[in-house]
């Protein structure tokens, strides 16, 4: 437990060596889920920069295809989280493989990650800042298959930093942005219930009441099926308590840190 809390507490602090390190300490040392933990080590790797200096010996592609050969089943159930990160390596099985742009960002997302450096400006900032160079790296690459798909990935994760950061108008535009795209979405199903979610939380907050359930009534009821479904459902009802015992039109409540 406390390797897999350090791993993140530097995941938080974009010192992707030491998140490497304590992934790689978890591969080794415990046994709740390698493809995870496989997955994560991957991940660190490649947010690193081409100049760094990779001490490890490890091969980020070598590792991504490695993940889905490492699923667990308990009781005949294999882990919302090894699913996730099982369905993100298959694009590494192709002999050319596109990467994924920000993995460990991605991951992070799922762990309620910006929850946390939400409430440390420095450190929302510092992923922010990580977050509008892949953006910038997505928009100077040749367009393919899974161009929409890492945008809106990393536009997600762009309108989480900036809400903490008060940029509530730009946050919203980033969410709404992956709600437009819905269509164009090949793979990352996930983006389009989340971002509503997201944007019904902006709106909670600001006391639009009304808006925020017709937007997790849309997140709820239109879409099936996809990556993390239950966690995103867990999310959605509690936000949906929120706003029913919310007053209409009237200031914001304190939205819980949980979601």
């Amino acid at each position: 437990m406390c390797y897999w809390e350090l791993m993140w507490c530097f995941t938080y602090k974009c010192q992707w060596k030491m998140a490497y390190f304590y992934a790689d300490l978890l591969s080794k040392e415990n046994s709740w889920s390698k493809a995870t933990y496989i997955y994560m080590k991957a991940a660190y790797l490649s947010m690193f920069g081409e100049d760094d200096y990779k001490p490890f010996g490890d091969d980020e592609v070598e590792l991504f295809r490695a993940v889905p050969g490492l699923k667990l089943k308990i009781a005949g159930k294999s882990l919302p989280t090894e699913k996730f990160a099982i369905r993100k390596s298959r694009r590494y099985l192709n002999p050319n493989p596109i990467p994924l742009p920000v993995p460990a960002l991605e991951m992070m997302y799922i762990w309620n990650g910006y929850a946390v450096i939400g409430k440390q400006r420095q450190l929302t900032e510092g992923m922010l800042e990580v977050l509008v160079k892949a953006q910038e790296t997505l928009e100077k690459s040749p367009a393919n298959e899974f161009s929409v798909d890492d945008l809106c990935v990393v536009k997600l994760l762009q309108g989480l930093c900036l809400k903490h950061l008060g940029q509530v108008r730009e946050a919203k535009e980033n969410f709404r942005f992956i709600h437009t795209s819905e269509k164009k979405i090949k793979y990352d199903h996930y983006l389009i219930p989340n971002a509503l979610l997201e944007i019904s939380l902006l709106c909670l907050e600001q006391g639009r009441t009304e808006e925020a359930l017709k937007c997790l009534e849309m997140a709820k009821q239109n879409y099936k099926n996809y990556s993390m479904e239950s966690r995103t459902h867990f999310r959605i009802q509690a936000v949906v308590l929120q706003a029913r015992a919310a007053p209409e039109n009237g200031s914001g409540p304190e939205v819980s840190g949980v979601l």
